[in-house]
């Protein structure tokens, strides 16, 4: 596929979990086979899923808006805190006049 045509959700994502979604496909969705490929439990298994799930929901509600995308994200990813993303997010929109 070329990189034209990758989807952004698809290319918001980090390589690890493009390597998740690999091996998730390939045990055919059994999250029990992905906790013991990865050497880890049930839940934390569940836990990376729902982080994935959502990473792409971002990623498909932002896309008007990129910058508020990348803060949703860099919160998910705990690179920033969620009180931050916030203040970040509604002065970003303030300065917008979105408020």
């Amino acid at each position: 596929m070329s990189i034209e045509i990758v989807p952004d959700w698809i290319a918001n994502l980090e390589d690890e979990d493009i390597a998740f979604i690999k091996k998730f496909l390939q045990s055919s969705g059994s999250l029990k086979e992905m906790a013991r490929l990865y050497g880890v439990t049930y839940p934390t298994v569940r836990l990376r899923l729902d982080k994935l799930i959502q990473k792409i929901q971002i990623s498909e509600e932002t896309a008007a808006e990129p910058y508020i995308g990348l803060i949703k994200r860099l919160a998910v990813n705990e690179k920033l805190d969620f009180d931050t993303a916030k203040i970040l997010i509604a002065e970003y929109k303030k300065q917008k006049g979105v408020l």
